[in-house]
């Protein structure tokens, strides 16, 4: 699928459910799909819109979005290159954490997307869209940076293999300065996994090769 058709697709994806009676639209003032590269090797995929999201209906702009922009400059890319996204796309009230019942009614639409896309890295932030992806039980504090191989099913395409990597949420940087220089390093680490897969010619990336992106990120 071309970059052209990717975008046409994306664009019906995203009218059509902007249009569905989700539980979240009626207290939001704007749907946030997402946006960036159709044809990105990166989706990035928070956890949802806050206020100023809400306001604009662009993910990422508020204080936590000039960071994950920092971020993403700091890799030698920008945001056009890369497409991101959140698991919810409407604001949920007072930015609490979105509910069991929000969420499984909003992957459909984010993996829809990420099936159009077809990236080879999806850069989780925060602890919602690493379950989302990695499954419960899992402590982001311990696997933060450290790329992981999971079977996506894609329909009408065979199962293929995805590389996530797991990240704190920009927003938690706000909080904790010391978070910071941790999501610098992680970052970094993306251009190193993105080039072995690359030179796989897969999207799958074995465990030795995610082994070994962790430890040479810094060298």
């Amino acid at each position: 699928m071309t970059k052209q058709h990717k975008q046409k697709a994306l664009d019906t994806l995203n009218t059509e459910w902007l249009a569905k009676e989700l539980s979240l639209k009626s207290v939001a003032t704007n749907g946030v799909p997402g946006e960036g590269n159709p044809d990105a090797e990166i989706v990035f995929v928070g956890e949802g819109p806050g206020k100023d999201e809400d306001e604009q209906g662009r993910p990422f702009v508020g204080a936590a979005g000039k960071f994950l922009t920092e971020l993403i400059e700091s890799i030698g890319l920008r945001r056009q290159d890369v497409f991101i996204a959140n698991i919810i796309k409407h604001r949920a009230p007072g930015n609490r954490d979105p509910l069991p019942v929000e969420i499984e009614e909003y992957v459909p639409w984010l993996n829809k997307q990420i099936e159009i896309i077809q990236p080879k890295i999806i850069v989780t932030l925060g602890r919602f869209s690493m379950e989302h992806f990695l499954g419960d039980g899992l402590s982001i504090s311990k696997i933060h940076g450290e790329p992981k191989r999971v079977v996506i099913k894609r329909s009408g395409l065979p199962a293929g293999r995805q590389v996530i990597l797991p990240m704190y949420h920009p927003a938690a940087a706000l909080y904790r300065g010391d978070l910071r220089p941790v999501l610098h390093e992680d970052f970094a680490k993306i251009p190193k996994v993105l080039e072995l897969i690359n030179q796989a010619g897969t999207l799958a990336i074995d465990p030795e090769v995610a082994e070994a992106a962790a430890q040479q990120t810094l060298l």
